[in-house]
């Protein structure tokens, strides 16, 4: 991951040759630590709506602080300095959140963070935050326990006499009576899950306004940087929104933002899709920072995905009038 963090910010570096002002950005990410473990682990996933603090050390040796930020849907954020301050004695951690979150997970704030350099050069610096963590007032039930260590049970006692024989009784004792149990009546089926089943659609089903309500998770005037993050908005812009990005055409950039909002909404509608969310955001902006073959070859990945060539998916929407 650090060699991704450096690729990406040699692109922002080039355009501080020119004389443009130093800038400092500090990134990371917040997840519900449901187990109460200290680490991340698969029991984990990214929160949204997390205010995250980050205080420095004063010239009185006093800790103040310095900016708050909010992580977005996948739990990420970001924080940008102008210049390029020396941020390795400042500490980031959880301060609060924006509403509820879910399984009570804001309940207690895991450790500080330090934030770690990654780059500096050309008057511009890159500074990471290993993740963060926020937890529940007790782990959740189905978190693994460590077993309790249990004593061997003690050798039975000897005895110099043997047992007495067991007494057999005179009479047999009557067979226990079977309680009368009323018929059961036959529970109708289960319904099925639309988001445990194989799906895969087309970014022109996603556009067509009968399946707008499988805009679940984020909107089409959602924008593109909130979603694909720092990268993504100096290659599309500020203001381009996810619906706009469904209709890029004609240029291998667009075509792989098109195809690659396509394939984060059908990561969003079914677990089955080849791509997860988290996925998709790393290969686009890993397409981002290399060479227009890659992007037309992440393009054409996620097109295959979106078509469901290769994992037999077809299109599982009904309209939602």
């Amino acid at each position: 991951m650090d060699s991704f963090f450096f690729t990406a910010f040699l692109i922002v570096a080039a355009s501080a040759i020119d004389g443009a002002r130093g800038a400092t950005v500090l990134s990371g990410t917040v997840f519900c630590d449901q187990c109460k473990d200290g680490q991340v682990s698969l029991f984990d996933y990214p929160l949204s709506g997390m205010k995250v603090t980050m205080v420095c050390p004063g010239s009185d040796g006093q800790f103040t602080a310095w900016r708050e930020e909010t992580t977005n849907w996948l739990g990420n954020y970001g924080m940008r300095f102008d210049g390029t301050p020396n941020l390795i004695g400042c500490y980031t951690q959880v301060s609060g959140s924006n509403g509820q979150v879910p399984n009570g997970c804001g309940a207690a704030a895991g450790p500080a963070k330090s934030p770690r350099l990654l780059f500096n050069m050309f008057d511009m610096a890159m500074y990471a935050v290993d993740p963060l963590l926020s937890q529940p007032a007790a782990p959740m039930p189905f978190c693994p326990r460590s077993a309790a260590p249990t004593l061997p049970p003690p050798p039975p006692q000897q005895s110099f006499f043997p047992p007495p024989p067991p007494q057999q009784p005179l009479f047999p004792p009557p067979p226990p009576q079977q309680p009368f149990l009323p018929p059961v009546s036959r529970l109708p089926p289960t319904p099925p899950l639309p988001f445990l089943e194989a799906s895969a659609c087309p970014h022109q089903k996603w556009m067509m306004p009968e399946y707008r309500c499988y805009w679940k998770v984020v909107g089409p005037d959602t924008k593109v940087w909130v979603v694909f993050g720092l990268i993504a908005a100096r290659k599309y812009g500020t203001d381009i929104s996810l619906g706009q990005a469904m209709i890029g055409r004609g240029d291998p950039y667009r075509t792989l933002l098109r195809e690659g909002t396509t394939s984060l909404l059908n990561s969003y509608n079914s677990i089955q899709f080849p791509f997860n969310s988290i996925s998709v955001v790393e290969h686009i902006n890993l397409a981002l920072t290399g060479s227009t073959r890659q992007v037309l070859h992440t393009a054409f990945a996620f097109m295959k995905a979106n078509l469901g060539i290769g994992s037999n998916a077809t299109c599982r929407f009904t309209s939602c009038n």
